[in-house]
Order: structure tokens, then C-alpha cells, then sequence
């Protein structure tokens, strides 16, 4: 049995901490033969790998994991969170800035939806983020057509269920009342496709914008559409309890970014 396979780290994790792809993600991707180390293609997960083994995917080599990193996202509308779009859309990846490193989203926010969207190079950190039982609240601003009560906005902080699928109580609160449209605030530890818009049409009410604003006690703050912005390796550290390179530049913030120009092709 070599060293590696000794000690190191499963090279799922490895692949995933790279940014290439989620640990799962990857593991499909070792059993689909797309991976090799020292040259040779493996067809199991279960391997340990160490810096001295060369890795590669698709061909090309998997740099030394970079330490885990985390993005706040200011996403407009109109664009999609997948990486690559089935109808054609434009997706979030054709808009960052050119030198993010490869990033996955955590979680989603749909097409008509801006706000907060959490970015990151690791895919473990992209795991425990999305995991129900982190529990992290989400905020959001809804402005909704309409002119509810705080008696329509029970059934929503009660629970409801649509369709057969229940949906957890949700935090809510009428702000106020801007013409034909109202706005609420709602807070909720779960994150169901299309949740908030459908919660909302089940007491009737149409949703014509939806904002979020934080993310467990991420912020967007005052992020301008399309930018982006590092969290403090320090406060990555503080708030998920994973190690970062908080000794390497102590107290400066990656500066915010704006997106790509429109039309200019990301690089590969």
C-alpha cells in the first residue's frame, strides 16, 4: 500500500476543496473515469491522496487545494444560479468578475430574485451551509401586489401546506403599504424552491419582487448589484469554525468588484 493511501485526504475532498467541484459531484466524476492520479485512472472514491501525488480532471492538473474561501454576491435579476443554462439564459458564471477563482453557488435565488447570494471555493463549506440542520435564517424584502392584513399573513407563520408539502412557520412582518403593493419582511430556515413565492400565493398575494438580505449573519449591506466581495478570512474562520489563512493579510477585505463588461466572454 503506497503512502498515500496511507495518510492524506480522500481525493473527493480534495477535488472538492480545489473549487472544481461538490465531494458528490466529484465522486460521480471519479466513477465516470475522468479522473487520474499519477497517470493512472481510478474508478473508486476511497483513496487518500497527498500533496505529492499529481491529480488531474479532464486532463488537466488539480493545483494545490486553495484554503476555503467565501463571496458575497449582490445577484441582479434576469440571471440563473446553475452553471450552464438548458434554455439559453444568461447564468451568474457569465457575469462575475474574470479573476474569481471557480466558485459554487450556495443554494439559489431563481431568475426574478436579487439579493444575497453566498459564493464559495469549497465544497465543504458550500455542504454545511445548505444543510437543513444548520439552521442559519434567511431574511428576505417582498413586495407583494396587494393589500394584506396581518390576519392573511397567519397561515404563514403557523405553516401551511401546498400541494401535499408542508412548509415551516416563517417569520413575517408587514412593513408597509406603497400604493397597489405592500412590503413584508420575512425570515424564514429553510430554503424550498420558489418557497416565499409560493407561500405567498397560497394567501393570495402575488410576489413582484424579492430582495434577500442576509444569510445566518451574512449581510448584503450596502453591495452594489452585480458585486462581489470576500469575507474576512478571520470571520470565515469565526463563523463557520473551519480553519483560513487569517495570519496572511490580516483585516483587508478582497475589494469589492463589479461584473464582467456585457458581451465579454468569461475565460476558461
Amino acid at each position: 500500500m503506497t503512502e498515500s493511501q496511507h495518510k492524506g485526504e480522500r481525493i473527493a475532498k480534495v477535488i472538492a476543496r480545489a473549487g472544481v467541484a461538490s465531494r458528490r459531484e466529484a465522486e460521480r466524476m471519479i466513477e465516470s473515469g475522468r479522473v487520474k492520479v499519477n497517470d493512472k485512472v481510478i474508478e473508486r472514491a476511497a483513496l487518500n491522496v497527498t500533496d505529492k501525488d499529481k491529480v488531474t480532471v479532464d486532463g488537466r492538473d488539480l493545483s494545490a487545494p486553495e484554503p476555503p474561501r467565501l463571496w458575497l454576491y449582490h445577484k441582479p435579476t434576469g440571471l440563473v444560479t446553475t452553471t450552464r443554462d438548458e434554455q439559453g439564459r444568461a447564468t451568474i458564471y457569465d457575469e462575475l468578475p474574470e479573476d474569481l477563482p471557480r466558485v459554487m453557488s450556495v443554494g439559489r435565488l431563481d431568475l426574478n430574485s436579487e439579493g444575497l447570494l453566498l459564493l464559495t471555493n469549497d465544497g465543504g463549506i458550500k455542504r454545511k451551509l445548505e444543510l437543513p440542520s444548520t439552521g442559519w435564517l434567511r431574511k428576505y424584502r417582498v413586495r407583494v401586489k396587494g393589500r394584506p392584513s396581518d390576519k392573511t399573513l397567519e397561515p404563514l407563520r403557523q405553516g401551511i401546506e401546498i400541494e401535499g408539502e408542508k412548509f415551516q412557520s416563517m417569520t413575517v412582518s408587514l412593513d408597509r403599504q406603497q400604493g397597489a403593493n405592500a412590503w413584508v419582511t420575512v425570515s424564514l430556515r429553510e430554503g424550498k424552491n420558489r418557497e416565499i413565492r409560493r407561500a405567498m400565493e397560497a394567501v393570495g398575494l402575488s410576489v413582484n419582487r424579492l430582495i434577500r438580505i442576509s444569510y445566518g449573519p451574512f449581510q448584503l449591506g450596502q453591495l452594489k448589484r452585480g458585486e462581489v466581495q470576500e469575507i474576512r478570512p478571520r470571520v470565515l474562520k469565526d463563523q463557520l469554525g473551519m480553519q483560513g489563512e487569517d495570519d496572511k493579510k490580516p483585516g483587508k477585505p478582497t475589494p469589492k468588484r463589479t461584473r464582467r463588461k456585457p458581451g465579454k466572454p468569461r475565460q476558461k
